[in-house]
């Protein structure tokens, strides 16, 4: 083709060059509705979901992230620990691809060795000898134990409403009135302990319809109304609704959010979700002596698949730290749950103030739980109420309006 001149200028146009750009644009459309068409006929479980991108993308950590912009700017870097290593693009792939951190070898075995995935999750704040070998598990009952009409016989019941022999130290300086801010509820109200079960050795089989973790709501109540905070103990039997409905035991947390929703819908001044439940681990686990006294350990359980898991976490490690503080190694920390073999939400995102904890082992008394749950309540009544002369300006000012 002929030169053009323009302004000075000799542009040559190449009707080869043209063409090749023409039909590159138009392979490139090509492949993009043949990727289209091949995803969306794909059938619904090879598809790639919403949950897959999440999956992935929690997978990068916010430090991970910070080394990721230091690259570019290196102010970013200001922020990172300085023992902190730069992550390396091979691992990164390695473990966004295949889900192994060449840092963390359970990652591999986790995924080969059969039930070695329980010891493979994460720890947010661990507590006083918690580690990876003794974290909280839960393991669902048998089928016939829930199915069953008759129960184990009971014994050692004579001392169950005994106190833990903390006496209350009158009225309180402070109180909710008639407003109920805590629920405390149970989705796994048959947890019972093995030694009101007679004959009953196996920490699976420790079910109750009527010993059992409810128990410790009724004294978790008396200790926080002790301190002036409205409590309300729902004791709904939902394994028992389970059976009726014939659900099987995961399906527990659909059936009590239910309960919660309705909870929360018939009164509004509710705040503050307990959801009590029991390990299934052994004595030497869940139980520590604190000044001569026996008491049951407790640890708070976070699902962290939900937007408010970090503020469920906040309030966690506020009454972790306070535990500490007052009943040192009382409290074994803060777990997250998440992943396809956990539930992952424990219905805490109905709330960001909503709580699941772990009340001591299958072979702890309820002297022991009794003083846990008081204890509980001795550091959340100081939470609550710092809280509330903290955001009481504000309310004055809404009741105003």
């Amino acid at each position: 083709m002929k030169p053009l001149k323009t302004n000075g200028y000799i542009v040559f146009i190449q009707g080869t060059t043209l063409i090749k750009i023409i039909g590159g644009f138009l392979l490139f459309l090509l492949m993009i509705f043949s990727i289209s068409g091949v995803i969306t006929s794909l059938k619904p479980e090879y598809r790639i979901s919403s949950s897959s991108v999440n999956t992935a993308a929690n997978k990068i950590t916010g430090e991970m992230l910070y080394h990721f912009l230091g690259w570019e700017n290196h102010h970013f870097t200001k922020g990172i620990d300085d023992s902190s290593n730069s992550p390396t693009l091979t691992n990164i792939f390695l473990k966004l691809s295949t889900n192994i951190n060449l840092d963390d070898p359970r990652s591999l075995l986790g995924n080969e060795l059969p039930y070695f995935s329980l010891y493979d999750k994460k720890i947010i704040v661990a507590g006083e000898g918690t580690n990876y070998t003794n974290m909280p598990f839960e393991s669902a009952p048998p089928l016939e134990i829930l199915m069953a009409e008759q129960e184990a016989t009971l014994q050692n019941i004579e001392d169950l409403d005994k106190s833990s022999g903390e006496e209350s130290s009158g009225k309180p300086l402070n109180t909710t009135g008639d407003r109920k801010v805590v629920y405390v509820y149970f989705t796994h109200n048959r947890e019972s302990f093995l030694p009101y079960l007679k004959g009953v050795t196996n920490p699976n089989d420790a079910q109750h319809s009527k010993v059992n973790v409810t128990k410790i709501g009724d004294k978790l109540k008396e200790a926080l109304e002790s301190k002036g905070i409205g409590t309300t103990v729902d004791k709904t039997d939902v394994q028992g609704n389970l059976v009726k409905k014939g659900w099987k035991y995961p399906r527990s947390y659909k059936e009590s959010r239910s309960v919660v929703q309705a909870a929360t819908a018939g009164d509004r001044n509710l705040t503050y979700f307990i959801d009590i439940h029991r390990d299934a681990r052994r004595k030497e686990h869940t139980t520590l002596e604190i000044n001569g006294k026996s008491y049951a350990k407790l640890a708070f359980v976070i699902g962290t698949e939900h937007p408010n898991y970090e503020k469920n976490v906040r309030l966690a490690n506020e009454l972790h730290k306070r535990l500490e503080k007052k009943y040192k190694g009382l409290s074994r920390g803060i777990l997250p749950q998440q992943g396809p073999d956990n539930n992952g939400i424990y219905n805490q995102d109905l709330s960001e103030n909503a709580m699941l904890i772990e009340f001591g082992g299958v072979d702890n008394t309820f002297e022991e739980l009794n003083r846990s749950a008081e204890a509980l309540a001795d550091v959340f009544s100081e939470f609550y109420w710092q809280a509330e002369e903290v955001n009481k300006p504000v309310n004055e000012q809404n009741d105003k309006k």
